[in-house]
């Protein structure tokens, strides 16, 4: 019966007539779609009580004479009846909200490809119009904004691949920008770009903008430290640092081995780039210093350092990169 029939709740009692309970109780629950079952047992032994409870049995009540118990019996139903409701509708929030969370990973995944191909097409854009200029100038500033574009759109394509949009590996973003750079700023002889950077997983925005000033300090140091018939290297490093007074800082510094800075200070650059240097600086707070890398030599090199201190949500500290005693 309970096969072709839907009930809302089934009442089973330990002694039935040529079956026992425990084996009814085992056969419903065998049912793809089975009631919630209340047991009822005229015995006061609690394993009795105990197996039903095992068997999938919701509630139990022992039978006395009176009208007690018919209170008890009701008090059951009512309260394995609210409990399934509650339940029914907790499984089909749930259930609701997978199918949410399937549609926004859809839909995110397709906003990803969509601005990465944009992003694909912007930078074939800007490399045509650099290949077709004959102003050096202009020609500079095109392939430096196609460089700027590449640099966001590396960290798309990690927010692409990967199921985290909230944080970026730092140190896989800069190695992997590490090439993208080296190709792109290389005069006559090829400028070779290395990071090392401490492992650690920050916040998509900071990425972002750590990324974008790399980018604007080893384009300086690739275009201007050397000689353009000259190899050389550009030096990049990042490092997460905890401060006496327990403050967190974060250090990128870009170094060459070239011909240093001018007597009057005055730093190489564009000025749209050094403007671009100073935002990203004004906007966390951060501070940029400039000092030689050899100081005394012919080629005394320059160090460019960008220091800024990390907020709370800055740096997933969950991570197992970051060490354990660094706090924020």
């Amino acid at each position: 019966m309970t096969a072709s029939q839907a009930f809302d709740l089934v009442a089973v009692d330990h002694y039935m007539p040529g079956r026992d309970g425990l084996s009814t109780l085992e056969g419903l629950r065998a049912l793809p779609d089975c009631p919630p079952i209340v047991y009822v047992t005229g015995s006061e032994e609690s394993r009795i009580a105990v197996a039903a409870l095992k068997a999938g049995a919701q509630d139990y009540v022992v039978k006395a004479v009176g009208d007690d118990f018919f209170d008890l019996l009701a008090q059951s139903f009512a309260q394995v009846l609210e409990a399934t409701a509650l339940r029914q509708a907790r499984d089909r929030a749930e259930q609701d909200l997978r199918a949410s969370n399937a549609r926004l990973e859809t839909l995110l995944r397709e906003v990803n490809h969509r601005v990465a191909n944009n992003l694909q097409m912007v930078m074939a854009f800007v490399s045509m119009q650099a290949r077709s200029v004959d102003n050096e100038a202009a020609r500079d500033a095109l392939y430096r904004a196609h460089q700027r574009i590449a640099t966001i759109a590396q960290v798309n394509r990690r927010l692409y691949t990967t199921n985290d949009v909230e944080f970026v590996a730092i140190d896989d973003y800069l190695a992997a920008l590490a090439s993208d750079m080296g190709d792109a700023w290389s005069a006559q002889r090829p400028r070779t770009v290395t990071v090392d950077a401490d492992p650690a997983r920050l916040k998509t925005d900071l990425a972002v903008t750590i990324g974008l000033a790399a980018n604007e300090l080893v384009g300086n140091a690739c275009k201007y430290a050397y000689p353009a018939d000259a190899e050389g290297e550009v030096r990049v490093t990042l490092r997460l640092t905890q401060q006496a007074d327990a403050e967190a800082r974060l250090m990128l510094c870009v170094e060459d081995d070239g011909w240093g800075m001018p007597p009057d200070g005055t730093v190489h650059g564009t000025g749209l780039g050094t403007r671009l240097i100073d935002a990203l600086t004004r906007s966390r707070g951060a501070r940029l210093a400039h000092e030689a890398v050899h100081p005394g030599e012919a080629m005394p090199g320059t160090r460019a350092c960008l220091t800024l201190t990390l907020n709370a949500d800055d740096l997933c500290l969950g991570d197992e990169s970051v060490p354990a005693d660094f706090t924020i």
